[in-house]
């Protein structure tokens, strides 16, 4: 066969429902100012599907910076890998700063979060040594173990009792290969919302000898006394041996870092693939990341702002007899019952008649009958915002359990 020819017959489990869903419910185009209320189809909805956590996309002081920063740089400087000629004195002041926010001795700023962290997992173990990482870690972590020529487990989501199990067993191999361990998992999981069991994990390494590595896209900025994150929050943050977050959250941008020792850190600068061979990160995006980090650490409101509305949204909802299960972070999901067709239909009617734009989660990415409505909140948003969404959730769920998105004769736009 035409290796074509089945990537036409096939077209990936998202990809055959394109021709449908297309421009709608894949790869939606959102206009208009980046905030809590955006056009979609041309009409205002309240938007919860950005991940402008502390509403820093259209901070004044950070659109000036952006502004200036293009003005004085351009976006092409400076050219090249950061090891050839893409070094700066603003790329080292970002990693200073980054890593004494965190709490760490040392850190590497990298352009992509994805990227960064595959070909970093890539570069911490060789084919000696065994991976064990949380069964719902995200795509970047999967892929970064699918390099991985050694053993790797997956154990079961936040359950300290498999996670145990299979240390047993790295620990066995490891002993045999003359390898180590890396044990991989999030501060807060981007589905679920719910906090990575770091405390946990961490008082393991009293009985057994690994390293740990932590995801922390959804903690950094929002967790802790101070917003450095998850393990700041869990109070584990010294037992956390890569740490790692990227700037497209909190800080509403585009790059990466990781965090650590000064030893690791050296190694994966000078081993980290996706960054060696990657142009450095645009002078721009560097300038941005610096007065990001700098509101991150004076302006605590914004912190004080989102979790307030987290409070009101998630309160407001379980209020109402909505299951957002086990969530202790920003990210809300909604867990409903009901076909993938009835799920479009709700999602129609959310957008088309209550103006709520948020995103859905269907079979094949969650099991079959289920269905994940994926709330955002952010410090943008207002009461306001929060009330009318509590109101049009309400509604659209009453129509959902009498039956009515199945109908043949329903039509969202009319109803």
């Amino acid at each position: 066969m035409d290796i074509f020819d089945r990537i036409e017959q096939k077209r990936g489990p998202l990809g055959q429902y394109a021709a449908d869903a297309e421009g709608y419910y894949i790869f939606p185009k959102l206009t208009g100012e980046l905030g809590n209320r955006m056009f979609f189809q041309g009409k205002e909805v309240i938007c919860w599907s950005i991940n402008n956590y502390l509403g820093l996309a259209n901070h004044p002081e950070v659109r000036e910076a952006d502004a200036q920063a293009a003005k004085d740089w351009g976006l092409a400087y400076p050219m090249g890998a950061r090891l050839m000629s893409g070094a700066t004195e603003y790329h080292d002041e970002l990693e200073r700063q980054l890593a004494a926010f965190v709490g760490k001795e040392a850190a590497l700023l990298v352009n992509f979060g994805y990227q960064g962290v595959f070909s970093a997992i890539d570069a911490l173990v060789s084919r000696h040594d065994v991976i064990v990482y949380d069964a719902e870690s995200h795509a970047c972590i999967v892929d970064g173990v699918r390099l991985h020529m050694g053993k790797r487990f997956a154990f079961d989501h936040n359950d300290i009792a498999s996670l145990e199990k299979h240390l047993q067993r790295a620990t066995r191999l490891t002993e045999q290969s003359g390898g180590g361990i890396l044990v991989i998992s999030e501060g807060v999981f981007g589905m679920r919302g719910d906090q990575g069991k770091l405390r946990e994990i961490v008082a393991l390494k009293e009985k057994y000898n690994f390293r740990l590595f932590v995801d922390d896209a959804h903690g950094f900025g929002m967790l802790g006394k101070t917003g450095a994150g998850t393990g700041e929050e869990q109070n584990i943050q010294d037992s956390i041996d890569v740490y790692f977050s990227t700037f497209a959250k909190s800080m509403a941008s585009i790059g990466a870092f990781f965090a650590g020792t000064p030893n690791i850190i050296e190694y994966l600068k000078y081993n980290i693939r996706s960054q060696i061979f990657a142009k450095s990160l645009p002078m721009p995006l560097v300038i941005g990341a610096i007065k990001r980090l700098e509101l991150l650490k004076t302006k605590p409101e914004l912190r004080d702002k989102l979790w307030h509305n987290v409070r009101k949204l998630q309160d407001g909802l379980k209020s109402r007899g909505f299951n957002i299960g086990a969530t202790n972070s920003c990210v809300t999901p909604v867990y409903l019952q009901g076909t993938p067709e009835e799920a479009t239909q709700l999602v129609y009617d959310l957008r088309e008649n209550y103006h709520v734009f948020c995103s859905i989660v269907v079979y094949p990415v969650i099991p079959k009958g289920m269905i994940i409505l994926r709330l955002i909140p952010t410090a943008s948003h207002t009461d306001e915002d929060i009330q009318i969404t509590l109101d049009a959730f309400e509604a659209v769920s009453e129509k959902l359990r009498s039956g009515v998105y199945g109908s043949e004769i329903y039509n969202p736009v009319k109803a």
